[in-house]
Formats: C-alpha cells, structure tokens, sequence
C-alpha cells in the first residue's frame, strides 16, 4: 500500500523542499507561537489548552446549528460507549466549556485567557482553508465595557505588529443586543421575501432558521441582492448603539484604523454587539486572518451564569502564508556551532563527552556518528549548515591540540584541547 497524507491536511516540516510553501517549515511556526505567547502574556492573557474532542452537543449549542460548522463540516463519530463526540471546529465552546466545567468563574470575576491548537472542519481543502487547521484565540470573561472589546481588537492588531504584517484592514460592525436583531430580523426578511426564490439554496434555509446568516453568504447572486438591504445600524437599541459609538470613538482616539462593515455578522451564531474582522488583500478569496466579538449568552446558554465575554481567533496557516507573500522577516534557522568529527573510538569518547558538556551550557553542538570517510563527514556538516567544525582523532589525543574550522570563512586555528571548552564558550559568547 502507498501510505499518502490525507486530503486536507499537511506536514510541518524542519525545511520545506519546496520555496512556495516555505510557510510550513517549523522554526517559523515557532517563531509566530512565540510572538503570539508573549505578546498575550504583555496583555495579562493566560493559556488555557482544552482536548481535541468534546461532547457534539457543546458545539451544536454553543456555535448553533443554523451555522455552517454544524451544519455541514464537523468531524462527528461515535465512541465505543456509543456516545457522540466531534473534533472540536473552533476553540470559544471549548474554553466556555472548560470554564463551566471547572467553576472557575468562583476563583475570580474577571478572566482572560489565550489558546494555540488544532482545529477540524470537513470542508472543500484550498488555499488558506484545511481540513486540520491551527488556531490561535483570545477570550474575556467577566467585563461588559466596550473597553474590553477595543483590548481585543488592538491585542490582534498588536500581534500583527510584531509579526511585521502590513496593509491590513480592520473592519468593525455591531449586531446589537436582542431587542436589536429581534427588529432587524423582520426587517431583513421583509426585504428578502421577494427575492427569496433567488436566493442560494443555503440561504433560503437560513431565512426562516436565522436569517442574520444571509447576510454572511458568499454567493455572488444572494450579495448582489443584499446590497440594498437595511443596515442593521439603523436597528440599533440605545444601549446597543451607545456601546458601538463607544468602541468606534475608542479606536479612533487610539489610532487604530478601521472600517464600518454594516453586513459584518460573522459565521458564529452567538456573537452580540461588536463583531470585527482583519483581512489581507494579498490571500485571495479566503482574506481573513483574524476574527471575533462579543458573545455576552454564550456561558448561560452553556448553562453558566450570565457572564458577559468577548473574544477572537486568528489562523496559524493565513498568519504564516500572509507573512510569506509580505516578504516579512523570520529569525534565522537553528544550526549546530559546532560539528564534530571523531576518527577513532578513544576520540569518539572524547567527542562524546566534550558535546554533552557544550549542550549543557546551551550551546548546539552535533556530532558526526555515521563513521563515513572525513570528506563525506564535511560535507554532512555543510548541510547542517554548522558554524565550525573540530576533527579529533588519535593525533590530535596524544598532541592535546586540534584544528578548528570555521565553516563560512574556511580559516583554521589550533586550540588546545585541555582548555577546549572554554575556548568554544568564549567563541560562542562572541560570535
């Protein structure tokens, strides 16, 4: 049997063959994590991991089953208890759940947490869309103020800062509280009956089951349709309106530029008031990198306590394809300082120990175990892209000298091997 990876997902490699998909080499997935880790923990957002599976009834409560991740792309599969379980879809259900599960709303009233994990969706595989993809994401618990909401938006703007992304463009809307859509949504379906036999087959099951969705549709002939819809701005309770203006105001004061989307609704069905998107013109059809608002009934429909949260997530592999298609800069890859080259079981020994003293002052050190001739041996530590090398055989035990070489320049210089580790300290403390 030919053993192939399964469509819709890929391998993360230490050095990806091929320039175009240089986004899947791993020191760069490290890198963006590490961005992601600390500028989180600058906001005062603590990890929180959760499993890969859960209950199926989580996300058909928690995401909605008018949405398309319920819907039509869960991976759902029954146990040997015969119990329904899914890969979890996205990460917010998981986090609630896990907050509930925990009672951690009894530890304190306000949290902030941050995850970096798989996510499963059976969906048509294409650029910046997988089957197994990677999410980062960001939630709030416990604060109302749209404060909360503008934290949010700059923490991922902030994050895409870091990360040296540039031109990208923050879209803001609110779908107000529940007095507000309770209006709109009649007003929506007022405008779309007509038009409701020419409407996407999708669409037309979301006009009756929750007709906000529409307005989420990517099909050319239902967004023509749509372009003369009411706004629900116009909907907006006192409440809700006052929120938004306070968080456009916000945004505004902290110089951080947006646009009014008023068809932004998000494809979630627990989202209320301030929903936003950052999206890329450089990914093509699938621009967005990063995602969310508020979901203030999500832990009590969860059957929580009424607390208010808002949050977002952004995609690991848009992250890393945006940054590739921007030229943006990535640390250098790991390489050994040192490669070594034993000619001899007694230098062998020798070498054995002197690199397990290099790694335990952090110092990356490889060691040529392959016993191939010394050119095959060289050439090895080309590849490994080492800085140095250091032959040792007979000779150089009995002589206690040794040449080292330094890979880039070809220049050689004798060291002597009764102080050869501080010699390569002090060379890598310089280098």
């Amino acid at each position: 049997m030919d053993y192939k990876i399964p469509k819709g997902v890929f391998d993360i490699l230490p050095k990806e063959p091929s320039e175009e998909l240089s986004w899947r080499e791993v020191e760069k997935w490290q890198h963006v994590e590490s961005i992601l880790r600390q500028t989180s923990k600058d906001y005062c957002f603590e990890e929180i991991r959760t499993p890969i599976f859960e209950h199926t009834e989580l996300f058909i409560r928690g995401v909605g089953d008018s949405s398309d991740i319920v819907s039509k792309e869960m991976y759902t599969f029954l146990d040997k208890g015969e119990r329904s379980l899914t890969l979890r879809p996205e990460g917010t259900a998981s986090v609630m759940r896990a907050f509930l599960d925990n009672q951690l709303y009894q530890m304190r009233k306000i949290h902030k947490f941050f995850y970096i994990g798989p996510m499963f969706r059976y969906e048509r595989p294409q650029a910046g869309r997988y089957r197994q993809h990677h999410q980062f994401g960001a939630e709030a618990i416990g604060v109302a103020s749209p404060y909360q909401d503008v934290e949010m938006i700059d923490l991922l703007c902030e994050i895409y800062r870091r990360l040296g992304l540039r031109d990208l463009t923050v879209m803001v809307n609110s779908v107000g509280d529940e007095k507000t859509r309770a209006s709109y949504r009649e007003a929506l379906q007022n405008f779309l009956e007509p038009h409701l036999s020419s409407l996407s087959a999708d669409s037309q099951v979301r006009f009756s089951k929750n007709v906000l969705r529409i307005l989420d549709s990517k099909d050319q002939k239902d967004q023509e349709i749509l372009k003369a819809a009411p706004s629900i701005l116009h909907f907006l309770s006192e409440k809700a309106k006052e929120h938004f203006e306070t968080v456009c105001a916000l945004l505004t004061k902290e110089n951080i530029r947006y646009e009014i989307n008023q068809k932004l609704v998000r494809g979630l069905d627990y989202y209320n008031h301030t929903v936003f998107e950052v999206t890329c013109g450089e990914l093509g059809a699938q621009n967005t990198i990063g995602a969310g608002g508020r979901f203030d009934g999500l832990i009590k429909q969860l059957g929580g306590p009424d607390i208010p949260a808002v949050g977002f997530a952004s995609g690991l592999e848009r992250i890393l394809q945006t940054m590739s298609k921007q030229n943006c800069l990535f640390p250098k890859p790991g390489h050994p300082f040192l490669y070594l080259i034993a000619l001899d079981e007694a230098s062998m020994q020798f070498c054995f120990t002197l690199i397990k003293e290099l790694r335990e002052k952090h110092i990356p050190a490889q060691m040529d175990f392959s016993g191939k001739k010394l050119s095959q041996c060289f050439q090895n530590a080309n590849e490994f892209s080492a800085s140095y090398t250091l032959v040792i055989g007979e000779q150089e035990l009995v002589s206690k000298t040794a040449k080292i070489k330094n890979m880039q320049t070809r220049s050689e210089e004798e060291i002597d091997l009764q102080n050869v580790r501080h010699i390569l300290e002090q060379k890598w403390l310089t280098k």
